[in-house]
């Protein structure tokens, strides 16, 4: 593969037919760095679900720590990850040569955004509601995550792929605002990533689109996930039918009798179609989005958390069973390295090494325009993000720590 010392490569169009991304809303981006030590490589795009691409990535660290052999790890990893169509996610929000280009030697930092798609939704008119920084430590043996609400009001900058003009706006507007007019799921990644970067000062090294309906399939995959509960909330998407969980939507097209679906106060193993459902609610909590965040972090976890414990990584027809609905779900850039050097840097951080952190210490801050804004508290944070030194910020500032585990 040639070497390119630009950090993020163009792509020469038109692109091959197997790279290509099939009709309906665009797949999730995939990517890659150069190997530690090795000179930066040609980035490659694909165009796949972020869920399954993020779980891809927890999953093959995790299985870096299960005693399994390392070339066949790589192997199987190059195998799940080795059809992603894959796409710039980044723009010019990647870390520069002078940050560190393409080595993987340095902080990790990436940025994962979750859509909720939807077959008759047009491609270029979703929103991104589920925004987390995922920060790895130059000593890649920890994992943070960091939730911006989808309601920060913040300066999104013109973007030219999609004819946007800038203005101020949520911060969730942005992914619409850059796949408009064509810009497509991967303007929306690039245009998130620069308001991002604007408002936090913080580069990055990859990304990933997660369709979280394409969660359900990863979730069912491990056979359930055990989530924790802090207040019942009643699910405004589904309800039950004969005991059975199902969408309203579905159930009011079906004539059918249905009840409130109540998520209960407590601990409990859910399946896909609950912990989806559980994950996705907002209204009828304390604090609305804020408690969201952290349920959707605490989500990521346990499914970490589960691959690990049910034998998923050792086992290879569970985990070609977990891969492919992982496939399903995302798109990737891991800009410029091939996947399996990315992941094999990371096989130090496990699931228990995942700290979940909050920002405006997971409640309202609201400006004097009715927008919420991040805290002086939350800048700093970012700030130390940028700088590698999050373990020490969270040490002297312990209520940025989520209260889920």
């Amino acid at each position: 593969m040639p070497v390119e010392t630009s950090r993020r490569p163009t792509f020469p169009e038109p692109m091959s037919a197997s790279a290509r991304v099939p009709a309906g809303p665009p797949a999730q981006p995939g990517g890659g760095r150069t190997r530690t030590g090795g000179a930066p490589r040609k980035r490659a795009r694909a165009k796949d679900p972020l869920w399954a691409r993020l779980t891809v990535i927890i999953g093959a660290v995790l299985m870096m720590t299960s005693g399994v052999a390392i070339v066949g790890s790589k192997a199987v990893i190059g195998q799940a990850t080795g059809d992603i169509a894959q796409r710039n996610l980044l723009g010019g929000a990647g870390k520069s040569e002078a940050e560190g280009g393409a080595s993987l030697d340095g902080p990790i930092d990436l940025l994962l955004l979750g859509v909720d798609a939807r077959e008759q939704w047009a491609a270029d008119n979703v929103r991104s509601d589920s925004i987390i920084v995922l920060h790895i430590p130059a000593s890649h043996d920890q994992a943070y995550m960091i939730s911006i609400p989808r309601d920060t009001e913040a300066q999104i900058p013109p973007f030219k792929k999609s004819r946007y003009r800038g203005g101020t706006d949520k911060i969730n507007a942005a992914f619409q605002a850059g796949a408009a007019n064509g810009g497509g799921w991967e303007g929306g990644a690039q245009l998130m990533a620069q308001t991002i970067k604007n408002m936090t000062g913080v580069s990055f090294d990859g990304a990933a689109i997660i369709n979280f309906g394409g969660f359900k399939k990863v979730i069912d995959a491990l056979g359930s996930v055990r989530l924790c509960v802090s207040q019942d909330v009643k699910s405004i998407h589904m309800g039950l039918v004969n005991g059975k969980p199902k969408y309203i939507a579905n159930a009011k097209l079906d004539g059918d009798k249905w009840e409130p679906l109540i998520h209960k106060k407590g601990c409990r193993e859910m399946s896909g179609a609950l912990a989806l459902d559980f994950a996705r609610q907002r209204y009828g909590l304390k604090n609305s989005d804020y408690d969201r965040q952290q349920n959707q972090q605490q989500l990521i976890k346990a499914m970490a958390r589960k691959a690990t414990q049910n034998g998923t990584l050792t086992n290879p027809v569970k985990l070609q069973k977990l891969t492919k609905a992982a496939g399903e779900s995302l798109v990737l850039d891991t800009g410029g390295v091939p996947v399996a050097d990315f992941i094999f840097t990371m096989r130090g951080v496990t699931a228990n090494d995942l700290v979940m952190l909050r920002t405006n210490a997971g409640t309202y801050n609201t400006t004097a325009s009715h927008r919420e804004a991040l805290s002086q508290t939350t800048l700093d944070m970012f700030k130390a993000v940028k700088e590698d030194k999050l373990a020490e910020f969270v040490f002297a500032n312990p209520n940025v720590l989520s209260t889920r585990k």
